[in-house]
This record gives C-alpha cells, sequence and structure tokens, in this order.
C-alpha cells in the first residue's frame, strides 16, 4: 500500500478480559476504525495484515505475567506500535501493573471512562507514533538512498559498500552490468567518494561516438591538424584533469584506440593530434560495459593487455529482477520525485499497480522503471496509479520464467562446480577440463560467487 494513499487511524483493541464490550462502539464514533482481538494470537495475526500506530489494551490485574509475555511477543512483531493501557485508578497504583505500564505502555487511561480525555490520549499516541515512523523512515531513506543509488536489497547494500572501499584506491575500475542497472551513476559515486572529488568527472560513451571523432575527442587536436581544425581542442582525456574519466560501453571501442588508450594507462601522457609534445595527464579511468570483454578478447575484438589494465578493480551491478524488493521502494522514490512537481496528480499506487510491478522482469532495469512511472505519473487522470498507467496490464507474471541467459548462466555456474568437486579443487586440473585459462576460471568463479576452497555459493554476487 502507498504511503500516498490516504489513512484511516486504525486502533487494535486487545481484550482478553471480555470487559469494556462498548468501548469499540465508542471510540468509532471518535473517528477510529477499531479491531479487537480476544487474545494475543489474534492480535498477533492482525498486526501481520494491518501497520497499526496505537494499540488499547485493558489492564484488570488478572494473570499480569501472562500479559507481560503476551505483550513482549506483540512488541517484537511490531515495536513501532504505541500501546495505551485502560486500566482503573487501584490498579495503577498496584507495583505489578505499574511495572508493566512503565516497560510496555507509552501512555495510559484510568477508567471510569471520559471519552474525550480518551481520544486525546490515543490521538497524542497515534501522533508520536507516526513521528517515531516518519524519523525511521528518513533513517531508513539514508541507508537506502546513498549517491542517488537506491536499494535496500542485501545485493546494492554489499554494492554500496565495495564502492566505498574502491573509491580511494586510485586504480581503475571496470563496472559490468545490463544496460540501464545505473553503471554511471556507480561511476560517479566512486568519484564523489574519492579524493578526487574536487576535480572534474567526464564521461564518455564510446558506443554514441563517430568513429572518425573518438580519436579526437578523447585526445585532442591542435589547430591546423586537420582541414576544419580552426582552434585547438582539449579531448575528454584532458579535461579530466585531477578528476576521474568514466568510458562507458568500452567495448566498443576500435582496436586503433584501444592501442592509444593502453599506451596512456601506461604511460599517464597523451598526444594531441597534430601536436609535437606528449603532455602528461593525472587522471583515473572508470570503464564500463554490459558486453563480455573475455569473449571479445577470446575473439581478438579486445585488447587483452588493455583489459587487465581496466580490470584492475571490478564492480557487478546486479539487475533490478535480481532485488526484487528494492522494486517498490524505486517506485515510491521516483513517484514522490515527479510528484513535487504535480500536486493535483496521482496520490499512489493501487496495490495491483505494486504486485505488476513486482512480478514484471524489467528488461529495462532501472531505467525502464522510471520511465513507466515517469509516463504514468504524468498521464494518470486518476488518484490511484493502476497497471494500465504504467502499460503493464496485459504483462504476465513473469519473474519464474529463465530467460536464455539466466539458462547460460546457470549452465556455467554448474559446470564450474562440477569440475572442482571432480578435480577436488584442483584449480589448474578444473581449468584444463573446463577448457580455459586459470585466470577465466578465477574470473567466473567471482563472478557466480563461488569460493573454489569451500565451494561456497551466496545469495547475492
Amino acid at each position: 500500500m502507498s504511503a500516498h494513499q490516504l489513512k484511516a487511524r486504525h486502533l487494535l483493541y486487545l481484550n482478553s478480559s471480555g470487559c469494556s464490550d462498548v468501548l469499540p462502539e465508542i471510540v468509532r464514533r471518535q473517528g477510529w476504525e477499531v479491531q479487537v482481538a480476544s487474545h494475543s494470537g489474534q492480535a498477533h495475526d492482525l498486526i501481520a495484515k494491518r501497520n497499526y500506530m496505537v494499540g488499547l489494551v485493558h489492564v484488570d490485574g488478572s494473570n499480569l505475567q501472562q500479559l507481560a509475555r503476551d505483550l513482549q511477543h506483540l512488541k517484537e512483531t511490531n515495536n513501532a506500535i504505541h500501546w495505551v493501557a485502560l486500566l482503573s485508578d487501584r490498579e495503577l497504583l498496584l507495583q505489578p501493573s505499574s511495572g508493566i505500564l512503565a516497560n510496555y505502555f507509552y501512555d495510559y487511561h484510568t477508567l471510569p471512562m471520559d471519552t474525550k480525555r480518551l481520544d486525546f490520549t490515543l490521538g497524542h499516541a497515534y501522533g508520536m507514533a507516526e513521528i517515531a515512523s516518519q524519523a525511521a523512515l528518513a533513517r531508513n531513506e539514508s541507508r537506502f538512498v546513498q549517491h542517488r543509488m537506491i536499494g535496500k536489497s542485501a545485493c546494492m547494500q554489499a554494492l554500496f559498500r565495495k564502492i566505498h572501499r574502491v573509491a580511494n584506491l586510485d586504480l581503475s575500475v571496470l563496472i559490468r552490468g545490463e544496460s540501464g542497472t545505473g553503471k554511471e551513476l556507480t561511476a560517479e559515486a566512486i568519484h564523489r567518494t574519492s579524493s578526487r572529488a574536487a576535480g572534474p568527472f567526464v564521461a564518455v560513451n564510446c558506443g554514441a561516438l563517430p568513429k572518425d571523432l573518438i580519436q579526437t575527442e578523447l585526445f585532442g587536436h591542435e589547430r591546423g591538424a586537420f582541414t576544419g581544425a580552426q582552434r585547438r581542442h582539449i579531448g575528454r582525456i584532458e579535461a579530466a584533469s585531477g578528476g576521474t574519466l568514466f568510458l562507458d560501453e568500452i567495448g566498443d571501442l576500435s582496436l586503433e584506440l584501444q592501442v592509444n588508450l593502453l599506451r596512456f594507462l601506461q604511460e599517464k601522457v597523451i598526444d594531441r593530434i597534430g601536436g609535437s609534445a606528449s603532455l602528461p595527464v593525472d587522471v583515473r579511468i572508470i570503464a564500463a560495459t554490459n558486453v563480455d570483454l573475455e569473449k571479445a578478447v577470446e575473439k581478438g575484438l579486445f585488447r587483452e593487455d588493455l583489459y587487465y589494465r581496466l580490470n584492475v578493480l571490478q564492480l557487478q551491478i546486479p539487475p533490478l529482477r535480481e532485488r526484487p524488493e528494492d522494486i517498490p521502494v524505486l517506485a515510491e522514490f521516483f513517484f514522490n520525485e515527479l510528484s513535487k512537481r504535480l500536486p493535483d496528480g496521482p496520490k499512489g499506487f493501487s496495490q495491483s499497480s505494486i504486485d505488476i510491478m513486482n512480478s514484471y522482469s524489467w528488461p529495462g532495469n532501472v531505467r525502464e522503471l522510471i520511465n513507466r512511472v515517469q509516463r504514468a505519473v504524468a498521464m494518470c487522470e486518476e488518484r490511484i496509479i493502476k497497471p494500465q498507467d504504467l502499460d503493464l496490464s496485459g504483462m504476465a507474471a513473469v519473474r519464474n520464467l529463465i530467460t536464455l541467459t539466466d539458462a547460460r548462466l546457470q549452465a556455467e555456474r554448474d559446470a564450474i562446480i562440477t569440475a572442482l568437486k571432480t578435480t577436488r579443487n584442483n584449480v589448474t586440473r578444473a581449468s584444463k577440463a573446463l577448457g580455459i585459462s586459470r585466470v577465466t576460471l578465477y574470473r567466473l568463479m567471482e563472478t557466480h560467487g563461488i569460493d573454489w576452497q569451500k565451494q561456497k555459493i551466496p545469495e547475492c554476487i
């Protein structure tokens, strides 16, 4: 349920004593929606179905130890609920009751019942519970949103930790991931967390530049270097001096330019086209790719020596389908961002929209999710966004279907584990059995999260 849908004030009333049967109706007249539980098990089931802010418990002095155990169990189920005790003046003065009040209750109301006073007490507890909930949400958001990247999943939390680890090592980084997963955001996060944060961050999409312009775009040219070169042009590498150069889609770089880039990585100097002197440049290289560079190396399409120069440190960005718990968090975040500019727009997502977003495979990853949410917020004419507004109404729940890529990765993973088991974890013999080099096998084991000594496979890699 979206936080933007209008909420009623729900109250959970635990009345195991069977007293005050008229109380629910009295409180309902004050605008509360009351759900009654006759025992703690029923209260637990109700809490599992609804996000209560306030609970009311009738304390009559009987079996207080059991009541304490029940309340402890309920607080473990949902510690955000502010509990209010309903008891007599006599019970209030007894030491056992006062001990329970101190340990488990936010406030209390003494009998005989005063409707206005009880409503004020419950309303105050509700307001303070909401404030505490918002504060907790803000703390979570600071943990889930880092460097404009969002994720509460174990995979993303692990990625955030890796970003901080590699940031200050000042070594080349290779970022791998499908299109739309956020490779450039990851590169920016590394830059902003590093000692080069005060320097420039220059991004180059190697696949988007015309082949005849990449040379001059990267290395620059002098005036008169060729027809039309009427003034000196500073290349992207030189422009990033003192900072970070991000080379996206590095696999699309031609072999000729790969040679020039390799020379720069080795010698830290560049030659402008038409220039007569080499220029030293201090810049960190972060590259990204959504293609298999190892296969490109094997086919002679990518230089192996350049691959090792770029792949000093490696980060893998998980696709959105592998972190489903992040989907509603992302959708809500981007909804909030656009809703600020459209105060008369929709107020949230329907439950069917959330369900279908959770079941969709998101081939375009986060970029596709942003696109669909933005389009829905802009075009929806009702208060709640429905599946058809996201253009997902006809989509089947495809999360459980396996793609060819997933099938290949699973087969690759199984083959590696089988080879290691057959050779008793002898990496040299396993690599020969698989027909690959030991270096490639080590990389694949790292990619699949396989510990060749313990053969442990984590849930997220």
